[in-house]
């Protein structure tokens, strides 16, 4: 390997950006705190609506990341590899994003129905599930999903860190038949967390394909938020050596998948509900077909498919670094308006689609987020040392 080879295998995210993003990330997280301290006094209900769809969209981003990591450890590849330390490093903000859940536990009786007495008693469906939800079981499921993905990331990690320094060879082998596996439990406690964080708030409603579809948002945010940081990364030396148009190409194909199963899944489960025409399901739907947030879900279709599956048809655009970010950006946002579209209407279905407590919590707690990131992704070599794909990811150097 040349010298210039060996630099790149060392080569750190430019320090000075990250401290510079961790900064901005701080004041606005404490602008952002403030005013929402004030609507906590002034509008709780509101708050908590609102702390619950800025905490599931933040949440959303490193759970993305950590089935992305995942997924690269299993398949391999240059595109991969450049992109570990960027997921790694989202994925160690998990035990933080479990700290960010408390607001969520003080708000379940505001939130969630059948926490209420008077409600389940006068229900004798709830009473039926009344076994599942319930206060201390909901707390519960919520501990063991955090402690699950909290191993996971910290196995990945550590394996990760020792092959860095040297470590056997059957560590590659180790870091894929963890990845396997947690994949099959990461979509497992990821669907029972979008059952109790989300669907829930209709308690009467039921989907089978809503889990997948909480699933497939999570690795879209996760791919969106690595575009966009790639993006920046690409600016500095050396990295700027390191990401070459192929990687930008393939994170493009990679998005274009997600954003067509998402549309697939949520599709298919409109037309199952709508066609079978029950009343306990196709209440649910019903809300949002009417006022703002019909509307609502009309942006959310043009942002989240249309104009960025228009833009990664062209290869043009997906191998370039700044074209792309046009792509993922509508979608990034998007994952944030669905879920508004789909807690909004279940919590006040004749309220206003947004308050101006929505973004404001929403950059409160992703100032926080992205300032723990930009910490944890300062703190290593941006390449994995001693990866068997290392060379192939830097043959264009």
């Amino acid at each position: 390997m040349t010298d210039s080879m060996a630099i790149l295998r060392g080569a750190a995210a430019p320090a000075g950006w990250l401290e510079s993003l961790r900064k901005r990330a701080l004041v606005l997280a404490v602008a952002a705190g403030a005013l929402s301290v004030v609507g906590v006094v002034v509008a709780p209900e509101q708050f908590f609506r609102a702390y619950l769809t800025g905490f599931l969209f933040w949440v959303g981003v490193p759970l993305g990341c950590l089935a992305l990591l995942m997924l690269t450890h299993m398949t391999g590849g240059s595109w991969a590899l450049v992109a570990r330390r960027v997921f790694e490093a989202a994925s160690r903000t998990l035990p933080l994003l479990a700290a960010l859940f408390i607001p969520v536990i003080l708000g379940m009786s505001t939130l969630y129905s059948w926490t209420r007495p008077e409600v389940v008693s006068a229900s004798e469906l709830l009473q039926g599930k009344a076994a599942y939800l319930n206060r201390n079981f909901f707390l519960a499921r919520a501990a063991g999903y955090f402690l699950v993905w909290g191993v996971f990331a910290w196995l990945l990690n550590r394996w990760s860190l020792r092959q860095d320094g040297g470590g056997k060879p059957e560590l590659h082998r180790r870091l894929q038949g963890l990845s396997g596996a947690g994949l099959l439990v990461y979509m497992l406690t990821a669907s029972f967390a979008s059952f109790d964080w989300l669907m829930s708030l209709d308690p009467t409603w039921v989907s089978s394909l809503y889990g997948m579809h909480f699933v497939v948002g999570q690795g879209a945010a996760g791919l969106c938020w690595l575009i966009l940081l790639a993006r920046w990364l690409t600016r500095s030396e050396p990295l700027a050596r390191v990401y070459a148009p192929r990687h930008f190409d393939d994170y493009g194909k990679l998005l274009l998948a997600f954003i067509l199963l998402w549309a697939y899944m949520t599709y298919s489960q409109f037309v199952i509900i709508w066609s079978a025409n029950l009343t306990e399901e196709i209440g649910w739907y019903l809300p949002r077909r009417r006022g703002g947030f019909y509307v609502l879900s009309f942006v959310i279709f043009a942002l989240h498919f249309v104009l960025p599956f228009f833009l990664l048809l062209a290869k043009s655009v997906r191998s370039d670094p700044r074209r792309l970010v046009w792509a993922a950006l509508p979608v990034f946002i998007a994952r944030w308006l669905d879920l508004v579209w789909q807690a909004g209407p279940s919590l006040a279905p004749d309220g206003p689609v947004f308050h101006w407590l929505d973004p404001v919590v929403l950059l409160a707690i992703g100032g926080i987020w992205v300032a723990a990131f930009a910490w944890q992704l300062k703190r290593r070599a941006l390449l994995p040392q001693h990866d068997p794909n290392l060379e192939e990811a830097l043959a264009d150097v």
